[in-house]
């Protein structure tokens, strides 16, 4: 897969764009968070809006 060509997704967190990754080519259709960080923050920004 060449980098002009690969598959992105938005994060319900911080709204930002982000790609695919080698490491996620098994699981990408499970892929929601960008980040551990985001992953780790996705309780408080449910409470928030």
């Amino acid at each position: 897969m060449r980098k002009q060509h690969l598959k992105s997704k938005t994060c319900p967190v911080c709204n930002r764009p982000f790609s695919w990754r080698k490491k996620w080519r098994s699981c990408w259709e499970n892929v929601i968070y960008c980040s551990e960080r985001c992953r780790r923050s996705k309780n408080i920004a449910k409470r928030t809006t």
